[in-house]
């Protein structure tokens, strides 16, 4: 169906609802965001961008944007937490050469998406609480926090882990504590280091580390296992000390690094199931709203990069909405189910202890130096992968 004049919907402005909302901008609709926050921004952080994420960006012409803003990988680096020693390295700049690796600050992510998409013509309106969805035989129906009602012809809801657009759809599934908590930190770092993620793995603890806006600031995300419930939330903060005490028994290179940490925060980390309804009524969802993962395969913000523009393709090339979100929806179930397994997985052999550790390691070791390129070709799936080709 044609989306010239479509007026679309988008429940959040983050990286999700940005990208899809300029993917229907370019192709002719009339977009509008809301997004609950007083401004489009995100706390510090970083992400990694692969190329399955680049892609999407260089089909919005907003490869340049990206490129400029980030380091490019160089490579990926696994070490024992506690000595250092050498694990695996991956060589991405070199066993992808054409296949460009980044390190991004989420912020100037979600600011470079936002210049574009108001360049597009859509229209982002901030300090917009949506209380509840409502779907029925009527357009989608949005009731604001201070209880006035709006009506959408077409909502997509990108509106992450809590999204209230799911919940509509499929009502309310309690997320599964997986006693596992993530520290999130930025530091600053020196420029001439090299672009490489390393990540130290320890028994029951990992920590993973790279240079973030042209080597400037180091990035730290650290995880835990514990059986002491945090929130899911990234905007929970928690002491320094807390995270110190966590990793004391690792080398002194990562506890240098922590001592410099002033501000952390903490995120309870929760498997969600993929929704089993994706759309209905008027309304569809994508990224963190249809399928949540774990960060331990760094996939989250580049699967909703795909999601958003095989979602805006598929409301341009199917006669009706109904089967736009039908062949979206058969087209990213399968790849986002199989990327959030793989990703708990991850999960569980960055923190292998004792016997099982040291053999898993000496395997590592071992492929690593037989067939180098073995270990990132496990991954092809996910990195070779082009939704702007399918």
């Amino acid at each position: 169906m044609t989306l010239i004049g479509q007026k679309a919907t988008v429940l959040g402005g983050g990286i999700a609802g940005l990208a899809v909302s300029l993917a229907l901008a370019r192709r002719g609709a009339q977009v509008t965001v809301l997004e609950q926050a007083e401004a489009i921004s995100e706390v510090g952080a970083g992400l990694q961008i692969s190329p399955n994420g680049v892609a999407v960006l260089n089909a919005l012409g907003l490869g340049e944007a990206l490129a400029a803003c980030s380091p490019r990988a160089e490579a990926v680096q696994l070490r024992n937490g506690t000595d250092g020693a050498h694990v695996l390295r991956l060589e991405l700049a070199k066993l992808k050469p054409t296949q460009p690796f980044y390190f991004v600050h989420r912020a100037d992510l979600i600011a470079f998406l936002a210049d574009a998409a108001r360049a597009a013509g859509v229209q982002i309106l901030l300090l917009q609480h949506i209380a509840e969805v409502t779907l029925g035989d009527h357009p989608p129906r949005l009731t604001t926090a201070q209880g006035a009602t709006l009506e959408a012809p077409l909502l997509i809801g990108a509106d992450g882990l809590h999204s209230r657009v799911r919940e509509a759809l499929n009502g309310k599934v309690a997320p599964f504590f997986t006693h596992q908590v993530a520290w999130r930190a930025l530091i600053p770092s020196d420029p001439a280091e090299a672009h490489v993620a390393q990540v130290f793995m320890g028994a029951g603890r990992h920590l993973v580390s790279y240079p973030l806006r042209g080597g400037t600031l180091r990035n730290i995300v650290a995880v835990e296992e514990r059986h002491r419930w945090a929130e899911e939330s990234w905007n929970v903060t928690d002491d320094p000390m807390a995270l110190q005490i966590a990793f004391e028994s690792f080398l002194p290179q990562v506890r240098g690094w922590l001592a410099e940490v002033e501000a952390v925060n903490l995120w309870g980390l929760f498997r969600h199931p993929v929704a089993a309804r994706w759309h209905g009524q008027g309304a569809v969802i994508l990224g963190d709203a249809a399928h949540p993962t774990l960060p331990f395969l760094a996939q989250g913000a580049n699967m909703a990069l795909e999601d958003a523009w095989l979602l805006a393709a598929a409301l341009a090339a199917e006669n009706s909405q109904d089967a736009a979100f039908a062949a979206y929806q058969a087209a990213r179930k399968t790849r986002v189910t199989r990327i959030v397994e793989a990703a708990n997985a991850n999960a569980r052999a960055y923190h292998l202890g004792g016997v099982t550790r040291a053999v898993a390691h000496l395997g590592l070791r071992i492929g690593g130096a037989i067939a180098p390129q073995f270990a990132l070709k496990r991954f092809d799936w996910v990195y070779d992968y082009d939704a702007t080709k399918i």
